[in-house]
């Protein structure tokens, strides 16, 4: 057979392979698969010297990997008698998180966002006839307070509160990841029925609901499932207070309709020169300083620094100074104070987390999505 019969016969089977998968339908893509990788070994041998040849060799076992993928699925689901699913209960943070509004010392725009989004709603359900906002996406640069601002208000309302993933909400069972989104909204609902809040966080949502090339097995399903599910959360008539709460990195990654339906979009900014500072003091405040520590010059070498940052910058100090303590006292005594000094040696050596690019491409995607 010829190298173009050949070639354009692995195309075919591998596209029947890939869309087989694609639908959960493991049998077929497993002989798809085979079927691809039978005929593409054919073109190695044949034709060893074609010049795409590594691009056939690293398809093969591409397509290998997977079919193991799909026949230990089929081994798992003989030997349970069905889909596992995971356990709803696991994704509960059972203990209270312990995070306050005090302890979010910067964003004050987006603590407010959140109050009205759900704190006066739960408080006061009378006080807002058209409903509330149940889809509340917080984006912006990682290390700014995303996922604490969401552990705080968990803690504020007493909410019941789910922690997703990707990694977590992803079966290992093609066909199980959509049932497993349908059973963690159900048991949010039960529990908002019986009156108390329930929050689903998500963490890293890009990932699980994010636009991706070459999808396989149910990322196509699981996104259906958590529009199919964020709908129903928009009945104006429901009083349920049933939240989700997303975090992302990357909301340029987010497929459109799933930034629609988040109706509170919220960016999550690095803290300006009064938050830097409030950082700065809090972060320092069970350290032993000297008297000359300027918060504010701090602050002002800090431009562009996240949360994170700052909390990384007094702990590398309190490292170097007891660092210091034990090669020069062998850890006899009580180390010196932390000095001005100091804060400046660590602060010419660590750079922001964050560049001006990647800022630039927050703020025209806020200018582009933003809904407050």
């Amino acid at each position: 057979m010829a190298f173009n019969q050949l070639e354009e016969m692995a195309r075919r089977y591998a596209l029947k392979a890939i869309e087989a998968d694609r639908r959960g339908t493991r049998e077929v893509a497993i002989a798809n698969y085979k079927k691809a990788i039978e005929t593409l070994s054919k073109i190695v041998r044949l034709y060893p010297n074609n010049p795409f040849i590594k691009v056939y060799v690293s398809k093969i076992r591409e397509y290998q990997e997977r079919v193991k993928v799909l026949e230990s699925q089929a081994v798992s689901y003989e030997a349970t008698g069905g889909y596992g699913g995971i356990d709803i209960d696991e994704l509960i943070v059972r203990e209270k998180p312990k995070v306050t509004w005090d302890d979010i010392i910067n964003i004050e725009e987006a603590k407010a966002a959140i109050k009205d989004a759900i704190i006066y709603p739960i408080k006061r359900p009378d006080l807002f006839p058209l409903g509330w906002p149940r889809g509340i996406l917080l984006f912006g640069p990682p290390g700014c307070g995303k996922t604490l601002l969401a552990a705080a208000v968990a803690n504020e309302v007493d909410a019941v509160f789910f922690h997703v993933d990707a990694a977590s909400i992803m079966s290992k069972w093609l066909g199980e990841a959509e049932k497993n989104v349908a059973k963690l909204f159900k048991k949010g609902r039960e529990i908002a029925k019986q009156g108390r809040p329930a929050i689903i966080f998500i963490d890293e949502v890009d990932a699980l609901l994010g636009i991706h090339y070459n999808e396989v097995g149910g990322e196509i399903r699981v996104r259906n499932q958590f529009l199919q599910e964020m709908d129903g959360l928009e009945d104006k008539f429901s009083k349920l207070h049933l939240y989700v709460i997303a975090a992302t990195n990357k909301p340029w990654k987010l497929d459109e309709a799933f930034i629609r339906r988040f109706q509170k979009r919220i960016y999550v900014k690095p803290p300006d020169y009064t938050a830097r500072i409030q950082l700065f003091k809090y972060y320092a405040r069970g350290l032993r300083l000297s008297d000359n520590i300027d918060f504010r010059e701090l602050a002002r070498l800090t431009e562009g620094y996240t949360a994170n940052d700052i909390r990384d910058i007094c702990l590398d100090v309190q490292t170097k100074v007891v660092r210091e303590f034990f090669e020069k006292q062998g850890g006899i005594g009580n180390p010196r104070p932390i000095t001005m000094q100091d804060f400046l040696e660590i602060i010419s050596r660590r750079k922001p987390s964050i560049s001006d690019k990647l800022l630039k491409a927050y703020e025209a995607w806020y200018e582009a999505y933003k809904a407050l």
